[in-house]
């Protein structure tokens, strides 16, 4: 298929992506340098990394495949850097341990644990080392609340997205937050990872596919807000139970909103709830076959499993299930691209005009 992909940005004029950007080999291999090699991944919680340790992390395994190394300095700064020797490319750590250097196993290049190169054995000859790129590339990482982002080669700036959302939920107790390992889980679904994409950016499917989620969510005033590179629907609760409590001024005081569901570009999920943030990871597998990390980081466990948040597994399988027959349908001879509605799927809609964009980016 032509690279090129033309979205209009007009949500009453446009069509969908055609189906086989789902299903075109080339495609799916471009979207690894155009998208996700100019994004922001999520990859984890500060209390992986102790002070003085390595921490090796393989960012989008089996799609990216990107080695990566977390290290907490004396100065308890967390870095990442490349795990990749500068000198013939070896895999300097293999598991986590408790080091102040970085040696590689291979010919003992020696590293201190900010990146920066110290020691290489008979280089004493070599004209012109060290050089710059003989320190391990270094990755710049936000830390947001003991979350932690890593930029590959970021085209946008994640400290604007994650300033935004904390203008919204910053009144909620978010450096409380605490990994519950019993709501922590990873799914496997065959389908393209873009697909359940589409399905998450939408409450239009909530009255069809959801009808206890239905039951909590008020459909009528479910909304969907745009912004640069994320996207962010605000479910609003139709009882009185199980709401967000607004500090005064908020903008959003004497609503009754039960969850707030931000999307990042391309595959980060936040799902914002009145006891604290479940973290979903979209991550390729394949064309047909998508790992999604779900990890539970709570601040208040007397509103766990109530409202919006009650059985997410029922949920997640609910739309595992359409999503799965999305993937079916799009094989299709007879299906392309479809239409969007102007008033439930603006989120679909910023997605493919994002992906539009990235992909037409030289």
């Amino acid at each position: 298929m032509k690279t090129k992909i033309f979205i209009d940005s007009d949500i009453t004029k446009a069509e969908t992506l055609p189906a086989l950007f789902y299903k075109n080999s080339e495609t799916f291999e471009i979207l690894k340098e155009k998208l996700f090699l100019k994004s922001w991944q999520w990859i984890g919680d500060q209390s992986i990394i102790k002070k003085n340790s390595a921490y090796p992390i393989t960012i989008l395994d089996n799609f990216l495949t990107e080695p990566v190394l977390l290290t907490r300095s004396e100065d308890e700064k967390i870095n990442c850097i490349s795990n990749v020797c500068s000198h013939r490319g070896n895999i300097l750590i293999d598991e986590p341990c408790k080091t102040k250097k970085i040696v590689c196993k291979y010919h003992g290049r020696r590293f201190n644990n900010k990146g920066i190169f110290e020691y290489m054995p008979e280089f004493d000859k070599t004209i012109g080392f060290p050089r710059e790129c003989d320190n391990l590339h270094q990755f710049p990482l936000i830390n947001w609340h003991g979350l932690l982002f890593v930029g590959l080669n970021p085209l946008f700036d994640l400290n604007q997205v994650l300033n935004q959302i904390e203008d919204r939920v910053g009144f909620l107790p978010l450096n409380k937050l605490c990994i519950k390992e019993s709501l922590s889980k990873n799914y496997e679904i065959d389908a393209h990872w873009a697909l359940y994409c589409d399905n998450y950016l939408e409450g239009f499917h909530v009255p069809f596919v959801h009808k206890d989620l239905d039951v909590v969510l008020d459909y009528e005033n479910y909304d969907t807000e745009i912004y640069d590179y994320f996207n962010l629907q605000v479910g609003y609760a139709s009882g009185e139970d199980d709401c967000f409590v607004f500090p005064k001024g908020h903008i959003d005081s004497g609503k009754k909103i039960a969850a707030y569901y931000y999307w990042v570009f391309p595959n980060l999920m936040l799902n914002v709830y009145p006891w604290g943030i479940s973290v979903n990871l979209v991550e390729p597998q394949d064309m047909s076959h998508t790992k999604i990390i779900f990890r539970s980081y709570v601040f208040d466990e007397s509103k766990l499993n109530l409202g919006a948040s009650g059985d997410l597994d029922k949920v997640e399988m609910e739309d595992e299930h359409v999503v799965q027959n999305v993937q079916k349908g799009i094989s299709s001879s007879f299906y392309n691209t479809g239409r969007f509605s102007p008033t439930k799927e603006k989120g679909v809609h910023h997605f493919h005009n994002l992906i539009s964009d990235f992909i037409n980016t030289q």
